[in-house]
């Protein structure tokens, strides 16, 4: 999305950068992977089409998508940040409609594709640096979103994803048998306090 082409959000144990032409080698290695693509309900493509692909994503205005890296030298206060990170996952925005449609909806996404930094927060580390991100009501437009149209829709038999966002203050709203998942909306009235933000940086190519 253009609204975070150039931006950067730096928390304290994640880093969410814009999905850019140097990340794409990796997530192409990502999502060649069997399991993800399940998870993620992707087809593969080829590197040529995930390059297109990302030059899309970048511009789409229904779409916010920021990869998510572990900041591996929390102490490390330079204004580049790029030598204390490792990439680890991705975690996305899909906006749904018009923002003055009754059925306007933003959909949630978070994959943390390195086996080894899943269970360790970062998930939950993330989406708070997303979220906060989205709904504050200084962020770019076409931004801010309604924190009560935030939705995600997970299996249901992805206990750690499930109790992951009720921690972040969604609840269950349906359960679609056919698909074998889960709608969890957003319940304002159930908020656990504010979700964690991240410091907003300027982020440019390497």
């Amino acid at each position: 999305m253009r609204a975070n082409e150039n931006t950067m959000l730096v928390g304290g144990q994640v880093v969410l950068v814009p999905y850019r032409k140097e990340h794409v080698v990796k997530y192409h290695e990502w999502m060649a992977c069997p399991e993800l693509q399940e998870l993620t309900a992707s087809e593969p493509l080829t590197l040529e089409e995930e390059y297109e692909m990302q030059k899309k994503w970048q511009l789409d205005e229904d779409k916010l998508t920021f990869i998510v890296c572990a900041r591996e030298i929390p102490a490390a206060e330079s204004q580049d940040l790029r030598n204390a990170l490792t990439m680890i996952g991705d975690v996305n925005l899909f906006l749904k409609g018009d923002k003055d449609d009754p059925e306007f909806e933003v959909e949630v996404e978070i994959m943390i594709a390195e086996p080894a930094y899943r269970r360790r927060g970062f998930a939950s580390a993330a989406l708070q640096t997303m979220l906060s991100y989205a709904t504050a009501s200084d962020s770019p437009s076409p931004l801010p979103v309604p924190k009560e149209r935030l939705v995600v829709r997970i299996g249901e038999k992805n206990e750690a994803s499930i109790r992951l966002f009720e921690k972040l203050g969604f609840a269950i709203t349906k359960r679609v048998a056919v698909f074998e998942e889960i709608e969890m909306r957003f319940q304002p009235e159930s908020e656990p306090g504010s979700w964690a933000a991240g410091e907003i940086r300027l982020y440019s190519s390497s």
